[in-house]
């Protein structure tokens, strides 16, 4: 098992009709590690919107005739999925569109409300029937009411922020407006920048906009409510500074990529800030440092430096497999580790290896990875793990739901090592989590339990489908 998280977003404001589609194609594919379950483009086309979302990688669902039925337009939304409330299936598939007395909205949402339920049993005593069980619904909801009375599509946001808890990053967009939104605690990232033409970008990191030759501008303030529009970059910071920043830690371990710089930090050099700590905290003796790719590969490098023991390539991986890989017959027979990962036997044969990876959930994965480098030869694997050992679950769009599925909560560290097959195993201390991003504005409620808002009453990720699969056989919503 590998920790996921909830979403990348995209967003395109532009001044004159554009092929803003393959704009959001180009940015979707540099968002594409975070979310491979499923993705979507809505794109506004003087006030028309023309949307496409389905299953699958976005090369896969995005093919050459798809992106030819899109029309020139001025704005774009789009969204590549990991599901975390809520399942897998098309309906769930971002971004969401929503028809409403006073015109439409395209919304996409990174991130996972706290309160969700408790807001959809209140919409749904309301009147309000849901087509979905993802908490992006929910959200569209909330603003789509307001908007009833609201002066504005901006102020209707604003209000609805206020009913919101836990994480969201979103895009959404109007018939004329591009509003981009980041939560109180900044728990997801949040970034705009702007093209030479004038196009104003938004994306969850960085990365997307030098990927479609947009120039950063800034990071949104948590709380913040941006709105791209005929006139310019409209800022609302009457949220701002209102509740702690608390930026996802893991965020800088896994989930952005290396290029990315989020808050005014390099992931790249936090990376290999982890695994100097790491060398520092769990020194070892061994001939090598590998890492596994490809959240681990930049905290091995930063081991290697401070440890002084070469950086190799030990395992290689399979670059044409995503999520969505299928094996076709015998699955039961085929240990899939084998096929997304290869050992590197001239590298590792015959040596002591420290092994560096970005996490442990329930060891089965790190087990088989383990099993790979001895049967190509490592005499000895000392496992070290860039983060603190998963304790605690998250409810804010990281896939940890059940501290029942975490190996550190059921096992020792010395079991650990057993059942995993290691010679000694280190985790990054809790106290130099600080050290990644140089300031204690962070989340690290999965590893110590402090949680930044109050704990949902129904902690289980899908609680929405759940919810549904309780009612008896022909018992009517």
């Amino acid at each position: 098992m590998s920790i996921h998280e909830e979403c990348g977003v995209f967003g395109v404001y532009s001044q004159h009709p554009e092929d803003v589609a393959s704009l959001a194609y180009y940015g979707l594919y540099s968002l594409q590690h975070r979310g491979q379950e499923g993705c979507g483009i809505v794109v506004n086309d003087d006030g028309v919107f023309s949307g496409h979302k389905g299953l699958g990688l976005v090369s896969e669902v995005f093919t050459r005739s798809v992106m030819k039925q899109f029309p020139q337009g001025k704005l774009a939304v789009a969204h590549a999925r990991y599901g975390t409330t809520g399942g897998s299936n098309l309906a769930n598939c971002q971004p969401i569109e929503v028809n409403h007395l006073k015109g439409k909205l395209a919304l996409a949402h990174n991130g996972n409300l706290s309160n969700a339920l408790q807001l959809r049993r209140e919409l749904e005593l309301s009147g309000a029937i849901f087509h979905t069980t993802s908490d992006t619904e929910t959200i569209a909801y909330v603003i789509t009411r307001e908007r009833i009375t609201a002066p504005s599509i901006q102020a209707a946001v604003s209000r609805a922020v206020d009913r919101l808890e836990g994480a969201f990053s979103l895009v959404m967009m109007s018939s004329t407006k591009l509003i981009a939104v980041r939560d109180l605690h900044g728990f997801r990232p949040l970034c705009y920048g702007r093209m030479e033409d004038g196009t104003y970008i938004v994306a969850s990191e960085s990365c997307a906009l030098h990927a479609v030759g947009a120039q950063f501008e800034r990071d949104l303030l948590p709380g913040e409510i941006l709105t791209f529009d005929e006139n310019g970059v409209h800022s609302d910071t009457s949220h701002c500074a209102t509740a702690p920043k608390k930026l996802c830690i893991f965020e800088y371990i896994y989930f952005a990529r290396p290029d990315s710089v989020i808050d005014g930090v390099s992931v790249h050099d936090a990376r290999i800030r982890a695994g100097q700590i790491l060398a520092k905290a769990h020194p070892a003796e061994a001939d090598i440092v590998i890492g596994v790719p490809d959240s681990g590969l930049d905290a091995a490098m930063g081991y290697a430096r401070q440890s002084g023991i070469p950086y190799g390539i030990g395992l290689i991986k399979n670059k044409y497999i995503g999520r969505t890989f299928i094996a076709p017959g015998q699955d039961h027979r085929v240990d899939q580790v084998k096929i997304k990962l290869s050992p590197v036997e001239s590298e590792v044969r015959g040596k002591r290896v420290v092994l560096v990876d970005d996490s442990i959930v329930r060891g089965t994965t790190s087990g088989r990875i383990v099993r790979l480098l001895r049967d190509a030869g490592a005499t000895q694997i000392h496992m070290r793990i860039s983060a603190p050992p998963f304790l605690h679950p998250c409810y804010y769009g990281t896939d940890i739901d059940s501290c029942e599925h975490l190996i550190a909560c059921q096992h020792s560290l010395s079991e650990i090592e057993q059942i995993i097959g290691v010679d000694s195993l280190g985790y990054l201390p809790t106290e130099n989590l600080r050290d990644l991003c140089g300031s204690d504005e962070y989340c690290s409620a999965c590893f110590d339990g402090n949680y930044p808002t109050t704990i949902p009453e129904d902690t289980r990720k899908d609680q929405f489908e759940q919810k549904l699969s309780q009612r008896k056989v022909g018992e009517k919503p």
